[in-house]
C-alpha cells in the first residue's frame, strides 16, 4: 500500500506547496495530493511538479462538473506532460447544492453524467494524441470542434482517472469506466465490504470496463497523539468531521448500515439550524462507538496497525488524512509506522 501526503496547510495558500512538495518526496512519501476546497488541486500540484521529481501527484478530488470534460482534459494533458507522466485524476461529483448554488453549473443524474464524462475526456485525449476528428456526441456533453491551434501536443500516456464514490450507483459507474475508486473518509469497514466492493466488481464486469484490476484509494480518518490531551484533542476534530459528513443526506446510506439513520437525521436538523455552536455540539452525538467506526485511534504506530487491520487487503493507497494529525511530525511518525508495518 503506497502512502500520499496532502499538500494542505493551513491557509491553503500556493506559496506553502513548494516546500511542502519537496519534504514529501525527501520523507519518502509515495505520492502528494490535493483536493478541492478553497483552491484548485491542477494549480497545486502543477507547482508540486516543478520542485519534485519522483512523488505521484493526484487530486483528491477535483470537482468534475464544475468543468466540462474539455476543460478538465486540457489541464489535464498539460500536468500529465509537464510532470514526466505522474498524474492521477481523482474526480468527484460533490452533491446538488453545491453544483448548482456554488459553481451555478447544471445536476442531474450524477452517475450517468460522470460516466459520460470520462468518456468524453478520454475521447478528447485520443483525438488529440492521433489527430482523428473530434466527434463526441453524448446525452450530456458534446465536443465536436477541434482545429490544430487548440490542439496540444501529447508527450505522455494520459493520465489515469480515479472517481470518488459513496453511493452504490457512482462505485458500480466508477468499476465501469474509471481506472480505480477514491472511498471517502466517511467509510466504514462494514459499508466498504458490503456496499462498495460488490459495486465495484459490478461495474468492472461491465462489457466495455478497463481490464486491470482498480486502485483503491482511501483517506480513513487517523486521530493520533502521544499524550491523553493530544490525543482528546485529535478526537474531538475527528468527531465533528464526521459529524459534518453525516449530516449530508447523500452521504446517509453509510449510517444506515450501521442502524444510525435516525443520528443522521439529527445531524442533518443542527446543521439547518442557527444556532452559533451547532458543529461542536453535532460532534458530542459521536460517541467512541461511532468514533472506531469510523477511524483508528491511537499512537502513531497503534493506529497504523489498526488501520492495515481494517483496509490492508483491499487499499492500494493511502491519503493521510489530516484532520486528527495535527502535525508533520506526527504524519511523518504515521507514514513510517505503515511503511514498516507492511515488511
Amino acid at each position: 500500500m503506497k502512502v500520499d501526503l496532502p499538500l494542505s496547510s493551513p491557509t491553503g495558500a500556493l506559496a506553502d506547496v513548494a516546500a511542502m512538495a519537496r519534504n514529501a518526496e525527501s520523507s519518502g512519501f509515495d505520492g502528494v495530493s490535493y483536493s478541492e476546497v478553497v483552491s484548485d488541486p491542477l494549480l497545486h500540484l502543477t507547482i508540486a511538479a516543478g520542485v519534485t521529481e519522483r512523488v505521484d501527484l493526484l487530486t483528491n478530488i477535483v470537482v468534475a462538473f464544475a468543468r466540462s470534460p474539455m476543460t478538465l482534459a486540457v489541464q489535464g494533458r498539460a500536468l500529465q506532460d509537464y510532470s514526466g507522466g505522474r498524474l492521477t485524476l481523482g474526480l468527484g461529483s460533490q452533491i446538488k447544492p453545491h453544483i448548482e448554488r456554488r459553481f451555478s453549473m447544471p445536476w442531474s443524474s450524477p452517475a450517468a453524467r460522470m460516466a459520460e464524462f470520462v468518456s468524453a475526456m478520454r475521447a478528447i485525449w485520443s483525438a488529440w494524441a492521433t489527430g482523428e476528428k473530434m466527434n463526441f456526441q453524448g446525452e450530456f456533453y458534446s465536443h465536436t470542434l477541434m482545429t490544430p491551434m487548440f490542439t496540444p501536443a501529447t508527450e505522455q500516456t494520459d493520465p489515469k482517472i480515479l472517481l470518488a464514490g459513496v453511493g452504490a450507483k457512482m462505485t458500480e459507474t466508477a468499476g465501469a469506466v474509471a481506472d480505480g475508486l477514491l472511498l471517502h473518509a466517511f467509510t466504514t469497514d462494514r459499508y466498504l465490504r458490503e456496499i462498495t466492493l460488490p459495486a465495484l466488481a459490478t461495474g468492472r464486469a461491465a462489457p466495455d470496463a478497463p481490464a486491470a484490476a482498480p486502485e483503491i484509494v482511501a483517506s480513513t480518518f487517523a486521530a493520533l497523539g502521544h499524550t491523553e490531551e493530544a490525543l482528546s484533542t485529535s478526537m474531538t476534530a475527528v468527531r465533528r468531521q464526521i459529524a459534518f459528513y453525516g449530516s449530508t443526506p447523500a452521504y446517509r446510506p453509510v449510517l444506515e448500515v450501521h442502524g444510525l439513520g435516525e443520528l443522521g437525521e439529527e445531524l442533518t436538523r443542527l446543521s439547518k439550524s442557527d444556532r452559533a455552536d451547532k458543529w461542536s455540539e453535532m460532534g458530542t452525538l459521536i460517541d467512541d462507538d461511532i468514533l472506531d467506526l469510523f477511524a483508528v485511534v491511537g499512537t502513531p504506530e497503534g493506529a497504523a496497525k489498526a488501520l492495515l487491520d481494517r483496509v490492508g487487503d483491499v487499499v492500494t493507497r493511502y491519503e493521510i488524512n489530516n484532520i486528527g494529525i495535527p502535525t508533520p511530525g506526527l504524519q511523518l511518525e504515521f507514514a513510517a509506522a505503515l511503511r514498516s508495518s507492511q515488511i
